[in-house]
């Protein structure tokens, strides 16, 4: 039985009474395969979003590291949707709270915020971001995570690569090729992340998904950041690259308006650039061993059936052969 499979909606709705919320009992999935997040109405209208985070991945400690992180950003005026507290806490357990479940949860909960992903092809909405990432980043500077993981060959890459040669997923007709692409595209990451370049705590998955947008005409329009579940250590461009898309003249377009944004409120290091894609090779096999380590919760065949597949491993071995290509090339100029 799957941990998730306890998580029943007696469960959730007693979690969040053990707390003082009035509930009327409605309860929505959103959209996450993570964690199980819900939007919970409340008595009197309106509603809170209520997250339960995977059992086994975070200890409370790093989850209590990401609430403060967005707790101090929020002191900061910078447009984060933050924990909230209930009895002086953003981190509850659903065993603490005396709630009958097989699994010891922890979860937390969060106001409801509307909006929309950006649209990265508007000059003002790219620098604006820029400007917002430039500030999240000050913050980021000011203290270092204890308990948080960092952004580095070893965690996104080696031990990735060992988990999904180790788990057997990758078919056999695959596998010699998969494993020489990959050792082949690792040594270039290890190459170019041999230079110290400063680390900060990050927002650490930074794509538009994970960005709310509203009209500016709107009180408190523009931005809302949500969703820091992998906020780590980094270098900053971490932040910025998965901002950009479609060919290499768009992205550098894009790419150069977001700088701007950013750099009118802190520096950057343009050394930084040469990161962008051995952070995206990272990213691509990392993707793959987070899968595959999930491959048990009950939703996997409905949401990724094609993992299997042989095309989709063929796919990853050319990406990787792209990969190495691309990490060959001059980076990106801003």
């Amino acid at each position: 039985m799957h941990a998730y499979e306890s998580l029943t909606p007696d469960v959730i709705q007693s979690a969040l009474v053990a707390l003082g919320l009035d509930m009327d009992g409605r309860l929505s999935t959103l959209s996450s395969y993570e964690n199980r997040v819900y939007l919970a109405m409340l008595e009197g209208g309106g509603g809170v979003v209520a997250k339960f985070y995977r059992p086994g991945r975070w200890s409370q400690e790093q989850i209590q590291e990401e609430h403060e992180f967005s707790l101090e950003l929020m002191d900061a005026e910078i447009p984060v949707v933050a924990p909230l507290k209930f009895k002086g806490a953003t981190v509850h357990s659903t065993k603490s709270l005396g709630i009958q479940c097989e699994v010891d949860f922890l979860f937390s909960v969060s106001p409801n915020k509307g909006g929309r992903a950006p649209e990265l092809d508007d000059v003002e909405v790219i620098e604006w971001l820029g400007r917002y990432l430039a500030r999240i980043h000050n913050i980021g500077a000011q203290r270092e995570f204890l308990y948080r993981e960092t952004v580095d060959i070893q965690t996104l890459g080696l031990e990735p690569r060992k988990l999904l040669i180790s788990l057997n997923c990758i078919p056999d007709q695959f596998k010699d090729k998969w494993i020489s692409a990959c050792e082949n595209a690792l040594e270039k990451v290890d190459q170019a992340m041999k230079y110290p370049y400063k680390r900060i705590r990050l927002h650490g998955d930074c794509h538009p998904g994970n960005i709310l947008w509203t009209p500016a005409d709107i009180t408190g329009g523009g931005p809302h950041f949500v969703d820091l579940d992998d906020s780590r250590m980094g270098p900053s461009v971490q932040d910025l690259w998965m901002l950009q898309s479609g060919n290499e003249k768009e992205r550098t377009f894009q790419l150069s308006v977001l700088m701007e944004g950013y750099t009118s409120i802190r520096e950057f290091d343009v050394r930084e650039l040469t990161l962008i894609e051995p952070l995206r090779t990272l990213r691509l096999i990392h993707y793959s061993s987070w899968l595959a380590k999930r491959a048990d919760d009950p939703t996997f065949a409905i949401n990724f059936p094609w993992f299997w597949s042989a095309d989709y491993w063929q796919t990853q071995i050319d990406t990787l052969n792209e990969q190495i290509e691309a990490m060959d090339k001059p980076s990106l100029m801003i």
